[in-house]
């Protein structure tokens, strides 16, 4: 048995298997088959982003159809890290330089607000999915040093976001972990994302939601009173309205000069024991470029990631893979003195970023019935919260007050 383990060890580094997909409870079943049904949604996409806008849009009433082009909860979502922070890429200070304070500071609380509805939402549908609120900790890099990190702490709590600052001292006392400042925040959260998108799937599910998988659309058109997909096999498919949920692939209608796809490595250790107490309670990441982020999960598994590159496709190459996570490792030694040794699992996936950071939650470009949502950079999974609650409340008539923040631009 331990031979067998090692070679399926192996096998998941040289292919580069995200560590969730081996987890339970982590798969949706899907017929191949289309429903003739006219829907009022048909959410294209079943990763979080499409799970969450399923879910949001069942408990409304809607009938709704998902498609994937593979299998549920088999794209880019079980590559995440699953940090689901409130903490966005562009810090506030930045942001409020680029887009102005007021929808700055709008985009930093609704982030915040987003961790705290995903946490009650997966404890109100019951998914066992191991989601448990954490403080973040950022840390001082090359990026921002101690002088902008107590800024951008003050400016945090000046709009009701509570940012410890911490100084080198407290931070060698608190965490051991020798950096000239960080800030704590207490909002953001860690959970297993397959679990969590598996979960919300089957929420949809009972309420009445479908699932067909392997379609793939390959082009929309928008009717006087709902809109046309066509796959790529030729068949046609007519709702209400359309939502495009597929992360860094996407029609060329949705393209925009603000958006580009990138590349990010991660790997997950094996359980290990005497992890510090912090370590396990805690998710951190640096204000660094490349920079650093990790966690760790129930089992004491650390969960780490990073090193990304301005590539859409270097994450395919399994040589890169090899060596980034070794950096990984290193970097995360060399910070927090813990040796993960060789990992037990090692990935790499493409993402979609945004020049500011945020996400595009919006009807695609000349169409009034199709929507996008696309761009989330580091925060996957709080942005996914956003882009369920801004589209749903649009189906129904009722425009979210901060959707102006994350239009097409």
């Amino acid at each position: 048995m331990a031979g067998k383990d090692a070679a399926t060890r192996e096998e998941d580094l040289r292919t580069g298997m995200p560590f969730w997909l081996k987890t339970p409870h982590s798969a949706v079943p899907a017929t191949p088959r289309l429903p003739r049904d006219r829907f009022d949604v048909i959410v294209v996409g079943a990763g979080i982003s499409g799970a969450l806008v399923a879910e949001a849009l069942t408990r409304a009433g809607r009938s709704v159809l998902i498609l994937d082009r593979r299998p549920p909860v088999r794209g880019s979502t079980p590559a995440s890290t699953a940090m689901i922070q409130h903490e966005i890429d562009v810090p506030l200070t930045r942001l409020r330089r680029r887009i102005g304070p007021d929808r700055a500071d709008r985009a930093w609380l609704r982030s915040v607000q987003a961790v705290g509805d995903l946490v009650a939402l997966a404890k109100r549908l019951d998914i066992a999915c191991g989601m448990r609120p954490k403080p973040a900790l950022y840390l001082a890099g090359e990026e921002m040093g101690a002088r902008a990190l107590a800024a951008e702490a003050a400016a945090r709590e000046g709009i009701g976001i509570k940012a410890d600052y911490l100084k080198r001292a407290d931070l060698l006392a608190r965490f051991g972990l020798d950096r000239t400042a960080a800030i704590l925040s207490p909002a953001s959260a860690s959970a297993n994302p397959a679990q969590l998108t598996a979960g919300l799937l089957r929420a949809a599910l009972a309420r009445g939601a479908r699932i067909a998988s392997p379609v793939e659309i390959a082009d929309m058109a928008e009717l006087p009173s709902g809109v046309a997909l066509a796959t790529r096999r030729g068949e046609a498919l007519v709702a209400g309205h359309a939502v495009f949920c597929t992360g860094y692939e996407y029609l060329p209608q949705m393209e925009t000069k603000s958006h580009r796809v990138t590349s990010t490595w991660a790997l997950a250790s094996r359980p290990l024991a005497g992890l510090p107490p912090w370590m396990r309670d805690t998710i951190v990441w640096e204000a660094a470029d490349p920079y650093l982020y990790f966690r760790t999960d129930e089992t004491g598994r650390i969960i780490a990631g990073g090193e990304d590159e301005d590539a859409a496709d270097s994450n395919a190459d399994p040589g890169k893979l090899a060596e980034k996570a070794k950096v990984i490792a290193r970097k995360l030694q060399d910070l927090t003195g813990v040796r993960v040794g060789r990992p037990a699992y090692a990935w790499s996936a493409p993402f979609g970023v945004t020049a500011d950071g945020l996400p595009i939650i919006d009807r695609v470009p000349g169409y009034d019935r199709c929507f996008a949502v696309m761009g989330f950079g580091g925060n996957g999974i709080t942005f996914s919260v956003l882009a369920a609650q801004i589209v749903a409340a649009a189906i129904a008539g009722k425009p979210d007050p901060d959707a102006d923040i994350f239009r097409y631009r």
